[in-house]
């Protein structure tokens, strides 16, 4: 018997990297997946379809309220309810690192759009669904760049942070209606993404190994234990939390 059967859970950015390993997780634990993300599911779709795992893939941008709504809909079409969200989908791996005064307004306005008024999109098209059920569990993802004020990453960093103060805030507004709100802050990550980015030079992977406790490189699988850990009951009785991993280069 898995920690999530008879849970259903939307994961956003399911594609690929930390979503995809997210999304397996979850299914491996017995909860139903609805993979959103602009890119094809596919193969998060059938990795877990072929490990005995439910799940449903959709293509969706969570900067635009209609795609949202229209998951919401195909998700309770779909699986009749929903119990979790994951709010991963985010810009990140394919931004230039570059000084701030240096950054056009347009990607400003593009990263903020994805990943500070995505998750809020996605959580107001989801609580309604979670106040019927007297129940949800909402992750989100900030980053630990949020605490080290990285440089070179304003609009990310910025965005990051306004994540970690909608979970408080949201945190409050929702425990009345026993829907807990945390969040993850992930460390630098080698996802498929960032492997991708010649910006991320081996000496900038290599400095973030250098200031962990654990040294060595963080995989998209070190997070799914934390993503877990907050869709289950074992952690009921937590919210408006922020859990750093990182392998303790932050000692949050």
């Amino acid at each position: 018997m898995g920690r999530l059967d008879d849970r259903v859970a939307i994961v956003t950015g399911a594609a690929r990297g930390i979503g995809a390993a997210f999304a397996r997780g979850l299914a491996a634990e017995g909860g139903r997946v609805v993979l959103a993300d602009v890119r094809d599911c596919g193969a998060t779709l059938g990795t877990i379809e072929d490990d005995g795992g439910t799940a449903l893939a959709l293509k969706v941008d969570i900067a635009d309220a209609l795609s949202v709504a229209n998951m919401v809909t195909a998700a309770i079409e779909h699986f009749g309810r929903i119990d979790i969200l994951v709010n991963n989908a985010a810009l990140f791996a394919g931004i230039t690192l570059r000084p701030f005064d240096q950054i056009p307004d347009d990607e400003w306005d593009r990263v903020m759009a994805v990943n500070a008024r995505g998750p809020f999109l996605c959580c107001k098209a989801v609580v309604p669904q979670m106040k019927k059920n007297g129940y949800g569990k909402i992750i989100n993802i900030t980053s630990g760049t949020v605490f080290k004020g990285a440089p070179m990453l304003v609009p990310y960093v910025s965005s990051k942070g306004a994540v970690l103060a909608f979970t408080r805030s949201l945190a409050r507004e929702l425990g009345g209606d026993n829907i807990c709100v945390n969040s993850i802050a992930p460390g630098f990550t080698e996802s498929e993404g960032v492997l991708a980015n010649q910006g991320f030079s081996d000496p900038l992977k290599e400095s973030q190994v250098a200031q962990r406790a654990l040294k060595r490189v963080q995989k998209s699988e070190d997070l799914v234990g934390a993503c877990i850990f907050f869709a289950a009951a074992e952690s009921d009785f937590i919210t408006g939390q922020t859990l750093v991993v990182d392998g303790g280069a932050l000692t949050h």
